[in-house]
C-alpha cells in the first residue's frame, strides 16, 4: 500500500468540501437563509473554532475546511496541507499518514 501524502490529503479535503459546497448551495437555493441560519452555527460547534485553548485537532480539520471553501476565496491546499503537517507533527505522526502501521 503506497503512503499518501499530506499535500494528496489536503486535495482530497478541499476536494470533498467542494462537492459539499455545491450540495449546499443547491439547499440554499431551495430554502433561502438556510446556510446562515442552520448550517454556519452547526459548522462552527462542529469545527471548534471559538475553543481557543486547545490546538487544531485532526477531527476537527474537515468541518474547518469545509467553513473555509463556503468564504470568499476557497479552502486553500496549501493551507490545509500545513495544518495537517502540525496536527501530525504534534501527534507525531511524522510527514504522511502511513495506513499500514497500526498505532
Amino acid at each position: 500500500m503506497a503512503n499518501i501524502s499530506n499535500h494528496q490529503i489536503a486535495e482530497l479535503l478541499v476536494g470533498i468540501a467542494r462537492a459539499q459546497q455545491a450540495i449546499i448551495e443547491a439547499v440554499e437555493s431551495m430554502r433561502p437563509g438556510f446556510r446562515s441560519s442552520h448550517l454556519s452555527p452547526a459548522l462552527t460547534n462542529a469545527a471548534r473554532v471559538r475553543d481557543t485553548h486547545r490546538p487544531l485537532q485532526l477531527a476537527d480539520l474537515p468541518a474547518r475546511v469545509l467553513l473555509q471553501s463556503m468564504g470568499r476565496n476557497g479552502a486553500d491546499v496549501d493551507r490545509v496541507a500545513r495544518d495537517l503537517a502540525e496536527i501530525l507533527e504534534r501527534q507525531g505522526g511524522g510527514d504522511s499518514l502511513d495506513m499500514t502501521k497500526l498505532v
